[in-house]
């Protein structure tokens, strides 16, 4: 077992978790941190008193102890960091969306590539026992062929001020939609508004098209009375609803379906349609924390020199391809627009 020395930057909400995981690991530790914000670094070394803290990120780059980078700094840093990282011969795990343009996510995908460093994108959802139970009624012919499926994702709040609701919300669920469907959209069209008056959109409702004619609505938001974490899935056996709030049973399949019917009926409708409701079955669900699960197939791939296929680069690609994609069509007032 290889001791893997992880040097993180950006200690906002997501930093000190990977601090607290990474720390945790066996073949693992994390020396240092850095953030430009001094009360952060505070906050940081209260809860770490050995850490090492600086404002200067380069500190952590011309650290030859440091083999490793996590990236959990803002947004529109991500490309820049990510890059240089790299150059620096360092391994990354960068936070989503892996950039803002889809041609930087392919330029760090090739010199991840040339460099031979793992460069994982922080899909963390891909690692969600839930999800990951709901892509095996997939994968096993449970759900039937898939009609369509829809997620919400929103909150009152937390308001970013690098990116909007959509970059901020939609990459979660995109990296999901991919996951279970094993592709990408083909086409998307979308609205957003700018409730709040300020350059940015706080909501966007996207439909995406993806392969086998399934359509696929994305709703997000940071103005909402209700934190709400759901996907659901409609096939044409079988329906699955994912609830990430829901502790209990955060996976429910349902036994519904609608068949056709040649049985006469003195109504048209029901001559062409009858549903079918059987029982809920709420499956058993291992509790295992996505973001550590993720830190360990990170640092596997590492150890073992393996490319990180659950949410490598070119998965980091297709998502702010679809997402550029769908900031063209809001900006459009909902134009369909090709992925």
């Amino acid at each position: 077992m290889i001791l893997i020395r992880v040097g993180v930057i950006g200690c906002g909400y997501w930093g000190p978790n990977h601090i607290r995981i990474f720390s945790s690991l066996p073949n693992c530790q994390v020396p240092m941190c850095a953030d430009v914000s001094e009360e952060r670094l505070k906050a940081v070394k209260n809860l770490f008193p050995s850490i090492i803290t600086t404002k200067d990120y380069k500190d952590i780059l011309k650290n030859p102890d440091i083999d490793t980078v996590c990236i959990a700094s803002p947004t529109n840093t991500h490309f820049a960091l990510t890059k240089e990282v790299l150059e620096h011969q360092k391994h990354v795990l960068c936070e989503k969306p892996l950039a803002l343009k889809s041609k930087e996510c392919e330029e760090l995908k090739l010199l991840a590539q040339r460099n031979k460093k793992v460069l994982l994108v922080g899909h963390i959802f891909v690692f969600n026992p839930g999800i990951v139970r709901v892509k095996e009624y997939i994968s096993a012919g449970e759900i039937g062929r898939i009609y369509y499926a829809y997620s919400e994702r929103t909150n009152l709040g937390p308001f970013r001020y690098d990116v909007n609701a959509l970059w901020d919300l939609a990459p979660h669920d995109i990296a999901i939609f991919n996951f279970l469907f094993n592709a990408c959209p083909i086409s998307v069209s979308a609205r957003g508004h700018k409730c709040l008056g300020n350059s940015l959109e706080d909501l966007a409702f996207a439909t995406l098209e993806y392969p086998e004619n399934i359509v696929v609505n994305i709703h997000v938001s940071w103005l909402d009375p209700k934190k709400v974490r759901q996907i659901t899935i409609v096939g044409d056996k079988k329906m699955v609803v994912w609830d990430d709030l829901d502790n209990v049973g955060p996976v429910k399949l349902y036994d519904k379906h609608v068949e056709k019917t040649s049985t006469y009926y003195e109504s048209y409708g029901e001559f062409q349609l009858l549903s079918k409701e059987g029982s809920i079955t709420i499956p058993k669900i291992g509790f295992a924390e996505p973001l550590k699960v993720q830190n360990q197939y990170f640092l596997h791939c590492i150890e073992k020199k393996l490319s990180p296929e659950l949410a490598d680069a070119q998965k980091g690609y297709d998502v702010v391809k679809t997402l550029s994609a769908i900031q063209e069509s809001m900006d459009k007032k909902g134009v369909l627009v090709p992925v």
